[in-house]
């Protein structure tokens, strides 16, 4: 019986170190990172830009509260099947991160500073997740539309990588398309305060990035 439950395990162990790194080894994901981005153009005066970082409902809150953007989405980005949730998703085989879409004002806040909040809200070497959300969906990748988004986002990883001496465990992804997510995930933190994921979690992300980045927060923040 002992080898049985031995061999279950080191299966269970296998799948799911599988499921957390398709991502990685699925050869559609080569076909994503070296596809021709697709550029968002502004509405109203407004641009799009898109983040995954751990949990979106973390990296929704953190965006909302920076001066200069006014809204903030909750989806799916970076993966090769159509339509994904938040189930399929959450499974690894997708190849989607969970993400964030954030619409802001470019005469406000600029793309260079929303890439500084990017970075200075996440622990930077985690691979694979962010705290205690682990998995290949809440990897970090930050999506650019157009070479100079993208020379931004190669010079202040590589400036940290030198500051740190560390690999900074964030990819860098064209924009291909952000897929919304389910209607409960939205403005999850403001309607769910007391949820223990959001009280243990979330909320104290989101008050160390307030406490290092104070210029740049809205004013009833």
């Amino acid at each position: 019986m002992k080898s049985i439950k031995s061999a279950l395990i080191l299966i269970s162990i296998a799948l799911a170190f599988s499921c957390q790194n398709t991502a990685q080894t699925n050869p559609k994901m080569e076909a994503v990172k070296k596809a021709e981005p697709v550029v968002v153009p502004l509405e109203d005066g407004l641009a799009r830009a898109y983040f995954a970082s751990g949990c979106f409902w973390c990296v929704e809150a953190i965006y909302e509260s920076v001066n200069g953007v006014k809204a903030v989405f909750n989806g799916y980005s970076g993966g090769f099947t159509e339509n994904p949730t938040y189930e399929s998703s959450n499974t690894g085989r997708t190849g989607h991160a969970e993400a964030v879409e954030v619409i802001y004002n470019p005469d406000i806040v600029s793309f260079s500073t929303l890439v500084d909040v990017y970075f200075g809200s996440q622990n930077l070497t985690q691979v694979n997740g962010q705290g205690p959300d682990r998995g290949s969906q809440y990897r970090s990748i930050i999506f650019y539309q157009n070479e100079f988004q993208k020379k931004i986002i190669e010079a202040k990883k590589d400036d940290l990588a030198k500051n740190l001496g560390q690999t900074i465990a964030a990819e860098i992804y064209p924009f291909q398309k952000f897929w919304i997510a389910e209607d409960y995930h939205q403005d999850y933190e403001k309607l769910h305060p007391n949820n223990r994921y959001i009280q243990g979690v979330s909320i104290p992300r989101l008050k160390r990035f307030q406490s290092k980045f104070p210029h740049l927060l809205k004013e009833d923040h």
